[in-house]
This record gives structure tokens, C-alpha cells and sequence, in this order.
């Protein structure tokens, strides 16, 4: 089956560089403005997260999903601890932040969720969504869906075959078009 992995649009926040997870942002009207500019892949299934930015997102590119969507809470970002809401001017002297940047990103946020565990809720609800539609008589051949940032490189790390995290990274809208077999994805172009 096709995939399509997007990125919700910019918020106040994504326009100031700061960590958003939690915190359940609204897109901002540049945000809006620019996905409305894009054209995106029709699909014939749409799973969105339940953060109001990936919402609105969806509701804006696929209007015909409005009510018809499927809402997944696995797939809410994740939650930035102390880091939440805060960009790099706001952090560049903090200890903890400088840590972080020095694990290369690989240690827990403090106060916030653990990676391991995001990921983990992240491809466990995937995987569960995957084989409701394997249980389904109808097959789904274009399903999209509109996430986070986190969302995207974890699920490619975990079933593209370079398993590179921070690879996947893309910008607000943007993101990747993958085939999936059951168990590998190939990303076959990008979304932008």
C-alpha cells in the first residue's frame, strides 16, 4: 500500500522554532496560508492525530475526510518536558538542554517523556491501525497521514532500513510518500 506520512502546518510556535508536543497549538494564518498553496496526494483513508494542529491540518487538505477520519492518540507528539515551548535563545545556558544537544538528542527530555517510550506508543499504534485494515474485507490502498514531525521519523527509523531518526526530519506540510509491504517501508518521494 501507499503511505502518505505529513507533517501538520506551521503554529505560532513551529514560527518561533520552539518545542511543541504537548502543548495543543492552533496553526497559525501563515501556516494555513501555505497548505493551502500545496497540492496533496488523494488517498482513500486519512489517520490524524489528535493535537488541533494536525486536526486542522487535515481538515484544510482534505476536506472530504471532515467526520471521516480516523483519530489515533498514539500518535500525539511528544512532550518536550522542560524543553516544552522554549527555543534555542530560551535554552542555549541551560545545562540540561546542552546535555541534550551533546546525546545528539538520544536522552529524555527532562521532566517529559521518555524517547523510548514515545516511540514505542508511536509504532504500537501503527501497527494496531495496520491490522484493523488487514482485518477489514475492503483494502485500502492510499491511506494518508497527517502527524508530527516525531511521528514521521520514528516510524521511518523503525520500518525504513537505514533506521536513521533524525534523517526524516521535514518541514511544516511537507513530508514522504512510502510504499509499505506489512513490515518495510521504501520512501518513494517526498511531499512538499
Amino acid at each position: 500500500m501507499k503511505l502518505y506520512l505529513i507533517r501538520h502546518g506551521k503554529t505560532p510556535g513551529n514560527e518561533e522554532k520552539r518545542y511543541i508536543g504537548r502543548t495543543d497549538e492552533a496553526l497559525s494564518e501563515k501556516g494555513r496560508a501555505e497548505l493551502l498553496k500545496r497540492c496533496y496526494p488523494p488517498c482513500d483513508m486519512l489517520f490524524v492525530s489528535p493535537m488541533r494542529r494536525a486536526q486542522q491540518t487535515a481538515e484544510l487538505i482534505y476536506p472530504d475526510f471532515i467526520g471521516k477520519s480516523r483519530t489515533v492518540e498514539g500518535f500525539r507528539e511528544i512532550d518536550f518536558g522542560e524543553f516544552e515551548g522554549k527555543n534555542y535563545e530560551d535554552l542555549k545556558n541551560n545545562e540540561m538542554y546542552q546535555r541534550w544537544i551533546d546525546s545528539g538528542g538520544t536522552m529524555d527530555f527532562p521532566g517529559g517523556e521518555g524517547i523510548a517510550a514515545f516511540k514505542e506508543r508511536t509504532i504500537d499504534a501503527f501497527l494496531e491501525e495496520m491490522e484493523r485494515l488487514q482485518e477489514k474485507a475492503k483494502k485500502e490502498e492510499r491511506i494518508s497521514f497527517v502527524v508530527h514531525g516525531g511521528t514521521i521519523m520514528t516510524l521511518l527509523e523503525h520500518f525504513e532500513e537505514s533506521h536513521r531518526y533524525y534523517a526524516w526530519q521535514c518541514p511544516n506540510g511537507s513530508g514522504f510518500c512510502v510504499d509499505f509491504d506489512g513490515e518495510r517501508m521504501v520512501v518513494c518521494g517526498s511531499i512538499s
